[in-house]
């Protein structure tokens, strides 16, 4: 008998196809499924499938007696009680990796659109403006950008960098021993030294605000702020603030701290491009995320070893 899944994100119905291979599958993508399933079937529940945002919290891992294993689909997992589910000796596992690329591809989406102001221009030509009548904009090439957070996201982005002729400098929790690249061991200095500043680090209490009203002064008025992590690294008023006042130059932005409820306060900012938090989505991502999970609950109840457990990365 499949072992019964709880899946509390939003899949299409090929992407269940594929996990009905190894599950039977209990679909509650949203707050009133979700809390009908874990009361009705929560003695029978031994996964869930959800992610960062979704999370799954130490109550709802209380009143599924039975669960074992925990996964979430995209490397984020900041709202998954990991005390919690290891203190039952529960593994939980990510999937860190299978949208790096995907990810990497959108930060430059959305470097290229705000320095070279593409939505902007468009208008500009579709209004029946021409060349002559608009700013001359700064190469985007020769310049210097800072990844907060080296992972396996931010590693994409800097192999993508080396093709712009962009200098590249980083911050983590320690220094890498396997890249090059210009270390810095706090957000300040980082945000000074760049050009470009991407955030690709964990969400969660460590770092909330981590991108603050000094960080971006720091970045200064010819610095943009690129965001594909999580809202809550961005403190919203003084992105909002930065912007409006001219204290970095633009911002693009994969993710903010309001959704899935759209951004007011920075919908009217100038020199903004914003995406509703797509920069993992793509067919090839999904598919390698969801091979992943599969193979992983295949290992698991199999009594084998699975890879990407967040327990042993902790």
């Amino acid at each position: 008998m499949k072992p019964l899944l709880l899946v509390l994100i939003a899949m299409s119905d090929d992407r269940k196809a594929l996990i009905d291979a190894e599950f039977e599958i209990l679909y509650a993508p949203d707050a009133a499924r979700r809390k009908a399933a874990i009361e009705t079937e929560g003695a029978r529940i031994r996964a869930v499938l959800t992610n960062g945002a979704v999370g799954l919290t130490a109550a709802e891992i209380d009143a599924l007696p039975a669960l074992e294993f925990v996964s979430a689909i995209g490397a984020g997992y900041e709202k998954i009680d990991v005390a919690a589910a290891q203190a039952r000796g529960i593994e939980v596992t990510n999937g860190s990796g299978t949208n790096a690329a995907c990810v990497a591809d959108q930060v430059f989406a959305l470097l290229l659109g705000i320095v070279r102001q593409v939505p902007k221009f468009d208008q500009a030509v579709r209004d029946g403006l021409f060349r002559d009548g608009l700013p001359l904009l700064p190469n985007f090439s020769g310049k210097q950008l800072g990844i907060l957070g080296l992972g396996e996201i931010g590693r994409e982005v800097a192999k993508r960098a080396a093709g712009f002729d962009l200098e590249i400098g980083y911050c983590n929790r320690r220094k890498r021993a396997d890249v090059d690249y210009t270390y810095f061991d706090n957000i300040h200095a980082l945000a000074s030294w760049a050009d470009y500043l991407v955030i690709a680090a964990p969400g969660g209490a460590e770092t909330f605000h981590l991108i603050d009203a000094t960080v971006l002064q720091e970045l200064g008025k010819h610095g943009y702020l690129v965001n594909i992590a999580r809202g809550s690294l961005v403190d919203s008023a003084a992105l909002a603030d930065a912007l409006h006042r001219g204290v970095i130059a633009g911002a693009g932005l994969d993710v903010y701290e309001t959704e899935p409820a759209p951004p007011t306060e920075l919908l009217a900012c100038p020199n903004l491009v914003i995406a509703p938090h797509v920069a993992g989505f793509s067919p090839e991502a999904f598919l390698a995320a969801d091979t992943l999970f599969v193979e992983n609950g295949r290992k698991f109840f199999a009594g084998e070893q699975v890879s990407h457990s967040v327990l042993k990365a902790a």
